[in-house]
């Protein structure tokens, strides 16, 4: 594919569209090739996941990228259809490490003086984060569940950093739908977690 790019010396919206759906057709070097042209937005996808975890983590947001990367590498049946919908796939592989990396710090002893967060206040709170982190990833599990969509649109905006219009256009629904999928997914992913300490 000849490298097309805007006034600006960018790479074009359609170029990535295209390499993104050569790679989920199996072209795994298309990878390759888009990540260097969407690396500064999956940074800033990055840096929103690591504002949210503690202080003094190790994990910086190049390494977050990284091990995004080798994991989407690897995964068989993306098929990414524009770029919105790649960025959400990659937010749910770094939310997924994240996940998996609070499990590991051994602070899955749930209620052991976990403080009871909302979805907006969780950014702020350090020290119980990877507690609730997990008590939110058990409850969007079960959301999902329940209702896919509630649990994807949880995912767009609270670890993919999504407007709710960028959401809207990801699932293919209007903005009120996403804002009133939003306002109750919140509601019951507190109860939920409230419910978990």
């Amino acid at each position: 594919m000849a490298k097309s790019t805007d006034q600006d010396g960018e790479s074009s919206p359609e170029e990535i569209t295209g390499l993104l759906l050569d790679w989920g057709n199996g072209d795994k070097a298309a990878l390759d090739r888009v990540i260097p042209m969407v690396y500064q937005e999956l940074r800033r996808l990055a840096h929103r996941q690591m504002r949210r975890e503690r202080a003094g983590d190790t994990l910086q947001t190049t390494a977050l990228i990284n091990e995004a990367y080798l994991r989407l590498v690897d995964y068989e049946r993306v098929r990414p259809r524009d770029r919105a919908h790649f960025f959400a796939i990659a937010a749910q592989a770094m939310r997924r490490i994240l996940i998996e990396r609070a499990r590991s710090r051994g602070s899955a002893k749930r209620g052991s003086g976990a403080q009871r967060v909302s979805l907006d206040e969780a950014g702020d709170v350090s020290n119980e984060r990877a507690a609730n982190l997990v008590a939110l990833d058990e409850a969007l599990t079960n959301l999902a569940a329940i209702d896919p969509r509630k649990a994807e649109i949880v995912e767009l905006k609270y670890f993919g950093g999504m407007t709710i219009e960028e959401a809207a256009e990801v699932l293919g629904v209007s903005t009120p739908t996403v804002e009133r999928d939003w306002h109750t997914a919140r509601i019951w992913l507190h109860r939920e977690v409230s419910r978990a300490n």
